[in-house]
This record gives C-alpha cells, sequence and structure tokens, in this order.
C-alpha cells in the first residue's frame, strides 16, 4: 500500500479549505496546463485515449473542458469540428479554442442530436448531482454517438483521497462528490445512453484511481 499511500498524500491534505469549483479553477487557470500534469491525469488520460473512439470528420464536444487538454487532442485526432464548453470563463481565456462556449454542463446550448462524440474529462465530479447534465448529453449526442466519460474514483475519495491546489502559500481542496459506477450507468441508461466500455485502471496496487466510461446513444 505504499504508493497508494504516496498517491494520497499528494491529494490530501488534512483541515484545507474547500473551493466551489468555479472559485478553484479561478484562482488555478492562470496556472493550469492543456496536459496531464500530474500522475493522476497521466492514468487518466492514458486511459481515455486507450477507449477513445475514432475523431476524425466528427463533431466533437469537450464538455467541460477548462484550458482545453481533450480539445488539443481532438485537434490532433482530425475533428472536423470541436465545441470547447465550460462554466469558468478563467478557464475558457487559457483554452486554446477557437469555438468556446461558457455554460453548465445541465444546459448545454447545442441543438438536439448535433454531436457526434462527447469527451468529458475528470468533471462531473464537482457535481452534486448528474441527472440533468446526463440527460443533456443524451439530447444533443446524435444516434450512435458517443460519450467518453472519466471521474476520480468513488474509490479514491472514500478511502480518504482528495484533489487539491496550491495558490501562493496556500493550498485548497476542490469540492467533490461521490458518484458510484452503478449511479452514471443506471443514471445514462435512462437518458439512452449504454455502456459499451469501463477501464478502472490501478497505480500497480491493484487499487483503481479513476473510472472511464464510454457509453453509446442508441
Amino acid at each position: 500500500m505504499k504508493i497508494l499511500n504516496n498517491i494520497r498524500r499528494r491529494f490530501l491534505k488534512p483541515n484545507l479549505k474547500t473551493l466551489s469549483s468555479l472559485d478553484a479553477y479561478a484562482k488555478w487557470a492562470t496556472v493550469y496546463p492543456a496536459e496531464a500534469h500530474n500522475t493522476l491525469m497521466e492514468i487518466e488520460q492514458g486511459s481515455m485515449l486507450f477507449l477513445m473512439p475514432d475523431l476524425s470528420e466528427k463533431i466533437v464536444l469537450d464538455l467541460a473542458c477548462g484550458t482545453g487538454r481533450y480539445t488539443l487532442i481532438a485537434q490532433e485526432k482530425g475533428a472536423q469540428k470541436i465545441v470547447s464548453l465550460d462554466n469558468s470563463m478563467a478557464m475558457l481565456q487559457q483554452c486554446a479554442s477557437s469555438n468556446i462556449t461558457c455554460a453548465t454542463t445541465s444546459a448545454i446550448p447545442l441543438p438536439t442530436a448535433s454531436i457526434e462524440v462527447i469527451l468529458c474529462g475528470m468533471a462531473l465530479g464537482h457535481l452534486p448531482t448528474i441527472e440533468t447534465t446526463l440527460s443533456e448529453i443524451g439530447r444533443i449526442l446524435k444516434p450512435d454517438g458517443v460519450l467518453l466519460l472519466s471521474d476520480f474514483h468513488p474509490y479514491q475519495y472514500l478511502s480518504g483521497a482528495r484533489r487539491t491546489f496550491t495558490d501562493g502559500n496556500q493550498t485548497y481542496e476542490v469540492e467533490h462528490y461521490v458518484h458510484h459506477i452503478s449511479d452514471y450507468v443506471t443514471i445514462a441508461q435512462a437518458n439512452h445512453l449504454h455502456l459499451i466500455a469501463l477501464d478502472e485502471p490501478t497505480y500497480r496496487d491493484n487499487v483503481p484511481i479513476v473510472a472511464v466510461f464510454k457509453f453509446q446513444h442508441e
């Protein structure tokens, strides 16, 4: 368990001030790189790339894009059009995208059945509930469209690990809500999104770090 404890020490700080995701990313945005910049994100991105569908000539939504990590990947993989959406204008201002939209995941300002692939990395854990977001995703995906989604694994949070960042001399915890794998699958199914792949990558100890879901719209 030594390596897992190291990860916990990296993400868990006792008695931290917890910030809303909006407040956290407003502080974090100017130094938040559009790349996998720690072990957690490297593992998550590897799993996302493993399950990623063909993006060539596809219409792609980078949902909760932040500074555009998956926007850049979609560009590299030949997407025809990419919409980069986030509720943090501070993060969008750092995003290398020509098509940014400031909006929440629960009210996506896109037409019904207009998107072929949605990429959503490590974001929905910031939401107290995911029902409305998955309903919106089901609405905007085309038939046979794909949702590729990652989240901090519930095991990690329930075992004490936290997602944190440092601003100056202060370390903060970012708000996070546990959504179990069964929650994702059940709510997605209710919105015509069927699980076609699930990856729970581990870090040497057989302990899952993130959960990566691949859903297809019926």
